[in-house]
């Protein structure tokens, strides 16, 4: 595991770009897994930057909620299309997302799983960390071996995302999200965090046991997991076995 530390969260986004450009430059054809959220966001504004032809590149979100209708400007589709697929100019017919507008969502769920598989699977999945330590949104007591599914969100997860909503109640109570055991069929992890309110748990999810009350740790059970984190989301972590930490700071921060 590579844990990259750098001044500032802004500066998170630019070296995790970094990593993806030079997959990409080597790999016209990767397919990406996207996510959405404040840390992972910075990333396709800095990608953007290493002006690189992508019109091959393919990707899968990671989640989308559940009942928000088309269109929605807060649901995962509508966020991918303006922040993902606009900004590094992807083509649309090769950016997908899970259909939670569907009448049967579980169905949607087991065919989302099949494409990922049918493409030969990911080659960089971007991830994020919640508060309660989920990967998408894999809440606390998710298997491990989880498949992309329909899951009900915690009361925390909502407040969290209710920043993005007018009000509270319009958060979504469920969402298809790729289950723990997708995401670990990536052929690289590439995890990028911010914040000291994230410190406690990403410390929990790389040094602490592996265990589904932190959804997180799994990141422990690959082989190629790459994390980018400001100075205060890595405060509290340990250097343990097999982790490399590297200092970023200056101008290598912002390449």
């Amino acid at each position: 595991m590579e844990i990259f530390v750098v001044p500032t969260a802004s500066a998170t986004g630019s070296v995790a770009a970094g990593i993806l450009a030079a997959v990409i430059r080597s790999k016209p054809d990767a397919v990406l897994g996207v996510a959405t959220g404040g840390s992972p966001l910075p990333i396709y504004a800095a990608l953007a930057n290493h002006r690189l032809d992508m019109s091959s590149v393919r990707a899968f979100a990671l989640d989308e909620y559940v009942g928000l209708p088309a269109g929605h400007p807060e649901s995962y589709a509508e966020v991918v299309r303006r922040e993902v697929t606009g900004r590094l100019h992807l083509d649309p017919a090769n950016v997908a997302v899970p259909d939670g507008s569907a009448a049967d969502p579980e169905a949607a769920a087991a065919d989302y799983d099949a494409a990922i598989a049918g493409v030969g699977g990911v080659d960089v999945q971007i991830l994020g960390i919640g508060h309660n330590g989920h990967l998408a949104f894999n809440e606390p007591g998710s298997a491990l071996d989880s498949r992309t599914r329909v899951e009900v969100l915690t009361e925390r997860t909502r407040e969290a995302n209710a920043r993005y909503f007018s009000t509270p109640e319009e958060v979504p109570l469920r969402c298809i999200t790729q289950g723990l055991g997708t995401i670990l069929e990536a052929r690289h992890l590439l995890l990028v965090v911010n914040g000291a309110d994230k410190a406690g748990i990403l410390a929990a999810a790389l040094n602490g046991p592996v265990t589904a009350d932190c959804p997180g740790s799994v990141l422990q059970l690959h082989p190629h997991v790459t994390v980018v984190a400001d100075e205060a989301a890595a405060s509290q972590l340990a250097q343990g076995s097999g982790q490399v930490a590297v200092r970023v700071s200056g101008a290598a921060a912002s390449v």
